[in-house]
């Protein structure tokens, strides 16, 4: 029988937030509510997801891996201290097979961020948690610009992808970074910057790649500079 994989929480988007998060959906434990103990009931919560981890080093802080309402609470505030948002691309997709995999989806339900942004005039980038492949967030917020007539225009292609888009009379950066997902990690170790890095230091870890790859794109006016 097939699953309708609805994503539990809704965007989150704190006041002055210039910069969202875009991803697809939770596991499906996260809408069955069958959390594991070390799962947080939040956006990104899986204890197999790898985004807090890499947030904990972007900002110099520590954060609780617990189904706790604490733990939540940590993240809202980093969230908002730093002017960040949340805004998955998926309301709902049907899945023959119960797994996180975005390719497994099935007639998604797409929010409706290309017209929240018209809106949400204080954001100025959108932070994909991963690439153009199927069912990928950036995949699908190009769907949602094709049925706009609006173009994404490279400003660099490799990774990390960056675009400019023109929305409501206004330009938004897209930023297109490696997926906080361990799936991604053979991606990383085939990729020449990293061996560079592994290279010269072979402490160096897929972990250690995000870090660096997150940190201008979380941290900084990256957009003033393109």
């Amino acid at each position: 029988m097939a699953f309708r994989h609805t994503h539990p929480y809704q965007p989150f988007l704190p006041s002055g937030a210039d910069r969202l998060i875009v991803g697809t959906l939770p596991p499906p434990r996260f809408t069955t509510r069958e959390l594991l103990p070390d799962d947080v009931d939040f956006c990104y919560g899986s204890r197999d997801g790898l985004l807090w981890p890499v947030l904990e080093r972007v900002f110099n802080t520590r954060l609780t891996y617990a189904s706790t309402e604490k733990a939540v609470e940590e993240r809202k505030s980093l969230l908002t201290s730093n002017g960040i948002g949340v805004y998955d691309m998926v309301e709902c997709a049907i899945r023959e097979k119960i797994d996180a995999s975005d390719i497994g989806m099935q007639s998604a339900e797409l929010r409706n961020l290309a017209g929240a942004l018209k809106h949400l005039k204080q954001v100025k980038a959108l932070l994909f948690t991963g690439g153009n492949s199927k069912n990928g967030p950036e995949y699908f917020f190009r769907q949602q610009l094709r049925t706009l007539g609006i173009p994404m225009n490279t400003i660099a292609n490799e990774v990390p992808r960056i675009h400019r888009v023109e929305i409501g009379g206004r330009v938004i950066h897209t930023v297109s970074l490696t997926a906080p997902s361990g799936s991604a990690n053979r991606a990383i170790g085939a990729m020449q910057s990293y061996k560079m890095k592994k290279g010269k230091d072979p402490g160096f870890t897929t972990l250690d790649f995000r870090v660096q790859q997150y940190t201008p794109y979380f941290t900084t006016r990256f957009w003033e500079d393109l």
